[in-house]
């Protein structure tokens, strides 16, 4: 067993679900918690929400479904090897995505600004909390999916540390401490995924090129010529695929080694499984990360993906387009809300209205959203 094993959550060691229920013969909490992830409907659409490319580009590109799998594949593979308690992981990374609106990152930001010009904001991992929370029916016995405390917990702190006084009515969630391993985890396992699935399809888009990426992302230039060496006969997609799988195996592999040598930091916390994972909690800095090296690496690759992929000029238009059709939907909805659907239009009696058309809008996929816009195009110029 790795080092970290020691400072692994126990599943006994949940603070169990809001609504209590019968434990299942023969799955575990956090396995049922991931089994009420993927039969939910937001994890069914991430199948129709951008990733980074749409399907103009080819049916082959990731989108947010695929992306998440890749996530869950590789976040098991470091938990296990780490000796982290997987089933926790493989849900955070099931989950870590349902909260994203249409169009990706362009959406997020169209609603953010949308919402911002009524003094509130829009973040995709506090609106995946709510989906589990309120907006998934699927149960007689109580609202939301009823998920445990600690999977609550991971889908809005896997990713980002909050500031003393933030988010007061979150205050539940220890926002102060640090997150389990198992949910430092996700964050920058998404990253690996996402840095070599947005090179593979921005390669597939030729909007890169080999000569690129072997001037401009060192670590790939380095694997590449490796690959050369070793089949100098291979045509040049085949070298990239290769070049490109020794990276994700490079920064998983140091991802794994960084961390056990980060939780040996820890005082040996013995048999005292409760006292090992409030010791991960109380540390000042998160434990799962990548050594110094490898980490200037990773974000020269961001680097260059923000440069020459996601601000590239052939993605501009679409990014764009696709925020100006949120914020004009948005701004049609919040002035005539008669256009929700009924249940929507019933929550507006206890909730801001921005944030019912928020909540809404955030739920949709790209196909949706579009045909929305074109039904109400017309409707919305008589209006305004």
């Amino acid at each position: 067993m790795s080092p970290a094993g020691r400072f692994a959550f126990r599943d006994e060691l949940s603070r169990g679900r809001r609504c209590p229920e019968t434990a299942h013969p023969y799955r575990s909490e956090f396995q049922r918690d991931r089994d009420r992830i993927v039969h939910s409907r937001a994890f069914r659409r991430l199948e129709s929400k951008t990733q980074v490319f749409t399907r103009r580009y080819s049916d082959h590109f990731r989108n947010r479904l695929t992306h998440t799998l890749e996530v869950s594949q590789i976040s098991r593979t470091v938990a296990q090897a780490l000796s982290l308690n997987s089933e926790l992981v493989e849900t955070l990374a099931l989950a870590h995505d349902i909260g994203h609106p249409p169009f990706g990152h362009s959406g997020e930001e169209a609603l953010d600004r949308a919402m911002r010009l009524h003094g509130d904001s829009f973040d995709h991992n506090l609106h995946a909390l709510r989906i589990v929370e309120e907006f998934e029916v699927r149960y007689a016995a109580f609202p939301g999916l009823n998920l445990t405390f600690e999977v609550r917990e991971g889908i809005i702190k896997h990713s980002h540390d909050y500031k003393p006084g933030e988010h007061l009515e979150l205050s539940e969630y220890r926002l102060d401490q640090r997150p389990p391993l198992e949910a430092q985890l996700i964050d920058l396992t998404d990253e690996i995924s996402y840095g070599a699935a947005d090179l593979d399809d921005a390669f597939e888009a030729h909007l890169v090129s080999i000569e690129q990426l072997r001037l401009g992302v060192s670590l790939f230039g380095r694997l590449l010529e490796e690959v050369r060496l070793e089949s100098p006969q291979a045509p040049e997609k085949l070298r990239f695929n290769e070049a490109l799988r020794l990276m994700i195996d490079y920064f998983v592999t140091d991802l794994i080694r960084s961390t056990a040598l980060n939780v040996e930091q820890l005082p040996d916390p013995g048999d005292d499984h409760e006292a090992a994972v409030e010791a991960v909690r109380a540390h000042p800095h998160r434990l799962v990360g990548f050594s110094s090296d490898v980490e200037s690496e990773r974000r020269e690759l961001k680097a260059f993906l923000l440069a020459n992929v996601y601000q590239h000029p052939q993605l501009h238009a679409e990014k764009e387009h696709a925020g100006a059709l949120v914020a004009e939907m948005f701004e049609l909805y919040t002035t005539h809300p008669e256009l929700l659907p009924r249940s929507y239009q019933a929550k507006i009696a206890a909730m801001p209205p921005h944030r019912v058309v928020c909540d809404y809008l955030a739920g949709m996929t790209d196909n949706y959203i579009t045909q929305l816009h074109l039904q109400y195009g017309s409707t919305k110029r008589i209006y305004v």
